[in-house]
Formats: structure tokens, C-alpha cells, sequence
């Protein structure tokens, strides 16, 4: 299927793309970009479930950073009318991780207590607000005082500031020494050894997020606790058409019920594409980050 694209989404995936951690075997120049929204301009022959100017999303369709993409049917999904594009856009990728992390990866039980690493980011607050909406509390880690701010509108019941991962200290105190239920923790081996000491007897760490970094390799027979510690990957989430819809519409339902909110968009021209990756690179940027194709903008 021909999409005439109307936002693309900017991921850490992307970055992981331009440091040679993935795409391999495509050759150089490739264009980047996996996720986005759309309108269709032409179905092949055997597509039934989409028609032309049917407006469509996507989570993994490489070459999105573009005005035209060809997607197959099978990674689409119908935006419902009330979700704006600019909205489906920001939580495909992020949604849908958020998503498996909490419902699927580790379940969220009313009372669990989870630590939320970069919690002022796209995903953490995606993350977030689905864990309150599971019945759990939330304690965010962020890097400043302003993205303190970020992560509480999102709703996070505590917040910890941090950039050298000195942070279990706080996390056990807040939780009356007992220690959190689950970490959700992609920011690398600075953060590792902290993750580990902040759960709980029993409780579950769930890794992701190798553009910045692996820890080093664990004995583990040495974990600590009885810890559980797992990478989880969203492509398990959405491992078939029929789930990739299912979970996209459920996260469509709680934006439109005013369950599920973007808190933080910032959009750029398709043409600024390196700037918008440099500015993630940075992690200076604090929600979601968007392209804006030029025959959109005009």
C-alpha cells in the first residue's frame, strides 16, 4: 500500500539505526524512520481491510522519515475519528511499549509500587498513566528539577532527581525499605546495579533500550533477592496483526476517553530531521518528538 505521510515518529530506535546497532545489511543512504500516520493513496489487489484516503497508523515501516512510504497492509492500523494524526503518531512506538511493559512483561496489580526510569520522556509518561490506570504508584527518576515537573503532570506520585545513579536510597525510603515491585529501566549501565538494589525480594527488572548501552555480563547465580530480570522487546506485544490492532485500539480507547494524554509534543520539519535526532541524542528534549513532511505544512 501507497501512504501519503502526515507525521513520522522520532524513536531511540533511530539513533541505534545511525550507530550501526541495526539495519546492517541495508545499504548507505537509507532513509530512516519506522512509525507514523498517514493517508492511504493506493491498495494492491488483494487488500481488503483499507481503501484509499483511509487515514492509517503505523509502528514499524522503515523509510518513514518521508512524504510517501509503501507499507504492507499487515502493519497498519485504522485511526478512529476523534484521534488527530499528531496524536496516533506519538503513541505507536511509545504506546505500544508502554503497553506490553505493563500489562503483558509485568502486570500491574493494584498497590504495586514500579520505578520509572526517564520518566519526563515520551514513553515514561506514556508508561506512567498506564500504571495508574492499573491501580499502581509511580515513582519516576528524572535527570533535572524541570523534568521533575514533567514526570508529576504525568502523574507520578514521587520523583527522584538524578544523573549519577545514586537513586535506590530514595526509592527504599519511599517504600518504607521494603523496595518497588518493578523497574522499568532503558537508560543504561549507570543505572543497572541501582535498579537491582532499589526491587524488592521477588520483584521483576524489566531492561530495554540498548541504544545507550548494555551492562556488564551478569553471574546469576549473584543476582540478589530473587530478582527477575528480563529484556523486554514491544515486537512480542504485537507479534500479529490481530494483537498489533487489538493494542492500538485499546490505547486509542483510553485517549479518547480521556484515560491516556500526551503531555509533551514538540514537531519539527521532516527537512530538521538530523537537528530532532541530535536533540534526543542530547536527552535534553522531554516527551515526544515529531516530523512534519513540507506538502503537510503547507
Amino acid at each position: 500500500m501507497l501512504v501519503d505521510v502526515t507525521v513520522a515518529g522520532i524513536n531511540f530506535m533511530d539513533l541505534g539505526v545511525r550507530q550501526g546497532m541495526a539495519w546492517n545489511e541495508t545499504p548507505n543512504p537509507k532513509v530512516m524512520g519506522v512509525e507514523g500516520t498517514g493517508t492511504v493513496q493506493l491498495v494492491g489487489a488483494s487488500v481488503t481491510d483499507f481503501a484509499p484516503d483511509d487515514r492509517v497508523a503505523w509502528v514499524y515501516a522503515p523509510g518513514s522519515y518521508a512524504e510517501k512510504v509503501v507499507i504492507p497492509a499487515a502493519a497498519l492500523v485504522h485511526v478512529p475519528e476523534g484521534i488527530d494524526d499528531t496524536t496516533a503518531a506519538s503513541v505507536m512506538m511509545q504506546g505500544l511499549t508502554a503497553s506490553h511493559f505493563a500489562t503483558d512483561f509485568y502486570p500491574v496489580q493494584p498497590g504495586d509500587v514500579a520505578l520509572v526510569h526517564a520518566a519526563a520522556g515520551g514513553l515514561g509518561q506514556l508508561l506512567t498513566q498506564i500504571i495508574k490506570l492499573r491501580g499502581g504508584t509511580v515513582i519516576g527518576r528524572v535527570s533535572s528539577e524541570a523534568k521533575a515537573a514533567v514526570a508529576r503532570a504525568a502523574g507520578a506520585d514521587h520523583v527522584i532527581v538524578d544523573t549519577e545513579g545514586q537513586f535506590a536510597g530514595e526509592a527504599l525510603a519511599i517504600t518504607g525499605g521494603r523496595g518497588v515491585d518493578v523497574v522499568y529501566d532503558g537508560s543504561g549501565p549507570v543505572t543497572f546495579q541501582g535498579s537491582m538494589d532499589a526491587l524488592r525480594r521477588a520483584g521483576t527488572f524489566c531492561w530495554y533500550g540498548p541504544v545507550l548501552g548494555a551492562p556488564d555480563a551478569i553471574e546469576i547465580m549473584s543476582l540478589p533477592k530473587s530478582i527477575k530480570i528480563g529484556y523486554a522487546v514491544f515486537f512480542d506485544h504485537i507479534a500479529s496483526p490481530e494483537r498489533l490492532r487489538q493494542h492500538a485500539a485499546q490505547l486509542f480507547d483510553w485517549i479518547l476517553g480521556g484515560k491516556l494524554s500526551l503531555q509533551t509534543i514538540t514537531t519539527y520539519p521532516l527537512s530538521d530531521a538530523p537537528r530532532a535526532l541530535a536533540d534526543m541524542e542530547s536527552r535534553a528534549t522531554t516527551g515526544k518528538l515529531l516530523l512534519i513532511p513540507a506538502s503537510v505544512q503547507q
